[in-house]
């Protein structure tokens, strides 16, 4: 879901895991594209990886590498559900702009205009910050993940904790802002719980409901779905997810666990394929208007979204020049147990990469940016 849990994961050290990979797809790695797949496991230790691949001929493949369980040692299982954190961003976009588009919200508008009081103290102050911004990551509003997971224990120690959405709120309003609104891009989740009530404001239904409604049942993404209020299970077929809180401490599974700390940044459960099959509609216009399609990708520099450089920020979706030339539209997200990151092209090309454990070094994380890199660019 979230830069702190990344950083946390990252602060706390890397657990080795030393499993084999195993391979299950349609064509087994002799496809250079997906080797980088294997090397998440072999080298960089992640208990297990799924990808989704789509080539510019259409052809659609499924991989997996390593175990689905570090206790059975028995094979992932092809496009399982995994928690897609940050990934939840993009739909909540969605939900708003498809909202926008029909003039319930006003993009320029204020915060405190659809929720009066709510983002107030220690110099926050809603009346200044827009709609726009807040999808944008350009507001300036502190990160409550920075106030409520202050070090790495949290990362377990808190996955089975209840968070309402307003708790969150107040939780980043302890702090400052990092800079007035508009100066420049910051990442905070603080923005897309916010987006997520404004849309619950106007359309008096839960953001859940909303986003099932406009996006997963639409687009028939069958494995995908918000959690329900204390639902700590995945509901269908699933590789186990894991933390590592300590420096060369073993990996931790935190598989149940209570995913309401992300809320509309980061709450939704889905598979390698639907994420797919999701950014490919996005991408490709079947979700927004013409007006709002264009808002959406318009973009602003994005230092520090990822550790590897390049990256523009629009509403809700992030852009990165391939390797390989041209540029792939994406999000990516983790959560305790899991982390995705996905890109789409414009001339079809699509590729998304989960890994069943938090990253716990920087290498990591560029490891597995790289592995959607090279499935779009072979």
């Amino acid at each position: 879901m979230t830069k702190k849990l990344k950083r946390s994961a990252i602060a706390a050290g890397a657990a080795v895991v030393t499993a084999a990979a195993v391979l299950s797809a349609p064509q087994a790695f002799a496809d250079e594209r997906l080797k980088a797949l294997d090397r998440l496991v072999a080298e960089d230790g992640f208990p297990g990886a799924l990808a989704s691949v789509r080539g510019t001929a259409g052809a659609v493949r499924d991989y997996t590498a390593g175990v689905r369980d570090l206790r059975t040692r028995r094979a992932v299982p092809t496009n399982g559900q995994v928690r897609i954190g940050s990934n939840t961003k993009t739909f909540t976009a969605v939900v708003v702009l498809q909202l926008a588009g029909e003039g319930k919200v006003d993009l320029d508008q204020t915060v405190e205009h659809y929720l009066p009081g709510i983002v107030r103290g220690n110099g926050n102050d809603g009346s200044r910050i827009t709609v726009r911004q807040l999808l944008q990551q350009t507001s300036g509003l502190p990160d409550y993940d920075d106030v409520l997971f202050t070090k790495p224990e949290d990362l377990a120690g808190l996955a089975h904790t209840y968070f309402d959405p307003r708790r969150l709120v107040d939780a980043a309003m302890t702090k400052a802002p990092s800079f007035p609104p508009g100066a420049r891009w910051e990442y905070s989740n603080t923005n897309y719980v916010l987006a997520g009530l404004i849309a619950e404001r106007v359309t008096s239904r839960p953001i859940g409901e909303e986003i099932t409604r406009r996006v997963i049942d639409p687009l028939r993404l069958r494995d995908t779905y918000w959690p329900g209020v204390g639902e700590q299970r995945l509901r269908g077929t699933h590789a186990q997810g894991y933390v590592a809180v300590g420096p060369g401490a073993p990996w931790i599974d935190v598989t149940q666990m209570d995913p309401s700390l992300g809320w509309s940044a980061g709450q939704l459960v889905s598979t390698p394929s639907d994420l797919r099959v999701f950014f490919e509609a996005l991408i490709g216009g079947r979700l927004l208007r013409p007006a709002q399609q264009q808002a959406m990708l318009t973009t602003v520099p994005a230092p520090g979204f990822e550790p590897t450089p390049g990256w523009e920020y629009g509403l809700g979706v992030a852009r990165h020049a391939l390797s390989c030339g041209g540029y792939g539209w994406g999000h990516g997200g983790d959560i305790q147990g899991y982390e995705t990151r996905n890109l789409v092209t414009t001339d079809g090309r699509s590729a998304v990469v989960a890994v069943t454990g938090l990253p716990t070094s920087e290498r990591m994380v560029t490891d597995v940016v790289d592995a959607v890199d090279a499935a779009l660019c072979a």
